[in-house]
């Protein structure tokens, strides 16, 4: 069973966003919106406009300020449960000029099953998995409590 990666960890939660079928944590969101669904809507809506305004800028800006846009959208994915987003993101903040391209692919590939499954959950009106606290998430569970991350011993 894939361990919970804590909120704000400095490592991506690489192996467990590999095991993740579905591009969105649903219990993570559930848990940092409180379970309010009218801000799990509009985080998730903010979210996929990030997504968006932070590729495009990424196509016009030298390595640095890829790396800079990445990191942006690392800690953003980590805050809905984006695992994978993230996980990309920062392959793209780390990568060498040789693995750049391949890094970017990767992320495109991710933030638009990121984005297809926000589009998804915000047409469902309400009805949506996540925004009941149903479904499966990273922790193989599919309802209940999640438990707590794992103490981080740094």
């Amino acid at each position: 069973m894939a361990k919970r990666q804590p909120v704000g960890a400095e490592t991506s939660p690489a192996s467990t966003a590999a095991e993740t079928a579905w591009p969105i944590d649903q219990m993570h969101l559930v848990e940092m919106t409180l379970g309010d669904r009218r801000l799990q809507r509009e985080v998730l809506e903010l979210f996929d406009r990030q997504i968006e305004l932070l590729l495009d800028r990424m196509r016009h800006v030298e390595a640095a300020g890829i790396a800079t846009l990445a990191h942006t959208l690392k800690g953003s994915a980590r805050g809905v449960g984006a695992w994978k987003v993230a996980c990309a993101a920062e392959a793209v903040e780390t990568a060498r000029p040789a693995q750049m391209a391949e890094a970017l692919e990767k992320l495109v590939g991710a933030a638009q099953d990121a984005r297809a499954a926000i589009g998804l959950l915000l047409r469902s009106d309400g009805a949506a998995p996540l925004l009941s606290g149903a479904g499966p998430n990273i922790y193989g569970t599919h309802a209940g409590r999640v438990p707590p991350p794992p103490k981080s011993s740094g």
